[in-house]
């Protein structure tokens, strides 16, 4: 009975080295996040608005460029943004325009992903739910985080294995915005715009000289 008992107490002791906090769950999300960094990212945006609808955009980010794409209704719409400049083409219109970049186009890029980084230093974090494959974690702002900008509460699943983020949900001024289905590996094609790749197109360069 006392060698079952020592077993027991081993197991128990085991598990507890083993086991990992809400925080330190999303500070190895971030690391795997940054581990890949230089890769490029691809995930979707989707936009849950009031009325209007819901949209999902395709993202592609690598290295300071950043491609987005959405369809509305029967439109295509890419736009691509390298820091400086951005490039807007519409499909209907048969259409690009080049304008210099400005802090509307940073916050609608890049500035998305940035919600993934710096969890652990600007939230509070618990874990709301666990299932064999992910972790949901609730992120709610901590006291601390003096940012006007961030989100009061966002949902988080990360995946178990590889600590992948799975999806990240928020909500603000009325809209649901969800970020999901991320992968790594970008090419630089995937975040340039070549003017080869669309034969008569108008090309209207309203950038400042």
């Amino acid at each position: 009975m006392k060698k079952i008992a020592l077993l027991f107490i081993s197991l128990l002791a085991s598990l507890y080295v083993f086991a990992q906090t809400p925080a330190q769950i999303a500070s190895r999300m971030e690391a795997e996040m940054e581990k890949h960094k230089a890769d490029g990212v691809h995930l979707y945006m989707e936009l849950k608005i009031p009325i209007v609808g819901t949209f999902t955009t395709s993202m592609y980010q690598k290295g300071g460029k950043t491609r987005l794409e959405v369809t509305v209704a029967d439109s295509l719409v890419i736009t691509w943004h390298d820091g400086t400049t951005v490039w807007i083409y519409i499909s209907p219109a048969k259409e690009v325009t080049i304008r210099n970049s400005n802090s509307n186009d940073d916050a609608s890029t890049g500035g998305n992903l940035e919600m993934f980084s710096d969890i652990t230093g600007g939230y509070n974090v618990s874990l709301s739910k666990e299932t064999p494959r992910e972790w949901y974690l609730t992120c709610k702002k901590s006291k601390a985080n003096k940012d006007k900008e961030a989100p009061k509460k966002m949902e988080m699943v990360v995946a178990k294995g590889t600590y992948y983020p799975v999806s990240l949900s928020t909500k603000m001024m009325g809209v649901t915005m969800t970020l999901r289905d991320v992968t790594f590996g970008v090419s630089d094609e995937q975040v340039t715009f070549n003017p080869a790749d669309y034969p008569g197109v108008t090309v209207k360069d309203e950038r400042a000289q």
